[in-house]
């Protein structure tokens, strides 16, 4: 039985809450059909998000689905998260310019340990229904992949943007990545999924879905896309592979910090869509930045205030708020810093950081800069030799008086 709050609202007032801020919804008349349904005959959607552990943390990005999914929660739908341990063995291709590196089952699973913890953030999760897709996804023998891959051609893959790039430019295709379509749809299937939620680039995998579901004799899904939210380098998809995200489970300090990272072009984008923003919140903000009234700074540290309280309770926000303050109006850092992308893995030892970030030609250098003060991580100043990074993340570093790196750590 749905709860009060979806008897209370007719299918267009549930329309208006739930397509506000999308990107798209596929087809529209049919979701606008399935929900006139589920309030005629007091029956919840289920209603499917699939994500991938590939990496042990979500991000932001993943908020914004998370969000919309909460809705539709709220409305007395039935949820459904799907945690694809299976799945990112293979790995999603979509927006891909060369084949993922693939994991293990155990790699994946262990990956996934946190995620219920990090999507009940957003999510009451005592009320969804959280699957694995090992469950099924591991039992097909090749008889039930064959039977799976006759109901696809080679064409209609080549149809996807990416695959159709990487063949036009002789790039190579993995078989297994043809795969990836047809192993989500079958989550799909399995779960009977009224409608499927995510990102804009999961279009031709949700559609391949409702062909599957066809296919299956069930109704296809109804598919609500949501816009990709840019990561930190201002260029590509928020992601964890590419490391320019900002974790549900990043400290308030280093969530901050990375919010004031941002290219100002996306500070609204951010607002809306990070923070949770009104069309009209942003649009007002939009208006101030173009005629001066805000400067993109301030814009910035307010979405970041926002977005940690969201996370981290507004004490925290403040605080991170007042050591931004502290460190950059009272001038202790440059407007501007350079950004270091790292390709080691904490923990790590600081001096290693500094040598592979190039802040010092030698580690006998680091530690020499160590040892007489002239080191500091993140506004402190570190006298430890054998100081560490101890885990992944992003790093305001400091050596000597005026040289200073923001340094990405895997």
């Amino acid at each position: 039985m749905l709860n009060d709050a979806m008897m209370r609202l007719s299918a267009h007032e549930q329309f208006r809450i739930l397509s506000d801020g999308v990107a798209d919804i596929i087809p529209e008349e049919e979701f606008f059909a399935k929900l006139e349904h589920s309030v005629k005959t007091d029956t919840p959607l289920r209603v499917k998000l699939g994500c991938d552990p590939s990496r042990p943390d979500l991000h932001i990005g993943h908020a914004v689905v998370l969000e919309k999914l909460r809705q539709f929660q709220q409305l007395g739908h039935q949820v459904i998260f799907i945690i694809g341990d299976f799945t990112a063995m293979i790995g999603d291709p979509s927006g891909r310019s060369k084949v993922r590196p693939a994991l293990t089952l155990d790699e994946t699973q262990i990956n996934a340990r946190t995620y219920l913890e990090q999507v009940g953030i957003v999510l009451d999760v005592s009320q969804a229904e959280i699957r694995h897709n090992s469950e099924w996804l591991a039992r097909l023998t090749f008889a039930d992949v064959i039977r799976l891959a006759s109901q696809v051609t080679v064409s209609q893959m080549l149809e996807r943007d990416d695959f159709h790039q990487r063949f036009d430019g002789e790039q190579p295709i993995a078989l297994h990545e043809f795969l990836y379509p047809l192993a989500q749809g079958v989550d799909s299937v399995h779960v009977c999924a009224d409608v499927e939620i995510g990102g804009t680039d999961q279009r031709f995998n949700f559609l391949l879905a409702r062909e599957l579901q066809k296919h299956a004799g069930q109704q296809p899904q109804a598919i609500v896309l949501m816009p990709l939210l840019e990561g930190t380098d201002g260029v590509q998809k928020m992601s964890k592979s590419l490391g320019n995200y900002i974790a549900l489970l990043d400290p308030p300090r280093e969530m901050f910090g990375k919010v004031m990272s941002i290219p100002d072009e996306l500070i609204v984008r951010y607002y809306r869509y990070a923070a949770f923003a009104s069309a009209d919140e942003a649009h007002a903000m939009e208006e101030q930045l173009r005629n001066g009234s805000l400067h993109p700074r301030d814009a910035k540290a307010y979405v970041a205030e926002r977005l940690v309280a969201r996370y981290h309770g507004e004490d925290a926000a403040r605080h991170a708020r007042e050591e931004f303050d502290r460190m950059f109006r009272q001038k202790e850092l440059p407007d501007q810093i350079e950004t270091i992308e790292l390709a080691i893995a904490a923990p790590v030892p600081l001096v290693e950081v500094l040598v592979a970030a190039g802040l010092v030609p030698s580690k006998s250098e680091a530690r020499r800069l160590i040892a007489g003060g002239g080191v500091y991580v993140e506004a402190q100043r570190i006298n430890d030799l054998h100081a560490r990074i101890e885990r992944a993340g992003e790093y305001i570093l400091k050596v000597g008086k005026r040289r200073f790196a923001r340094v990405r750590v895997q």
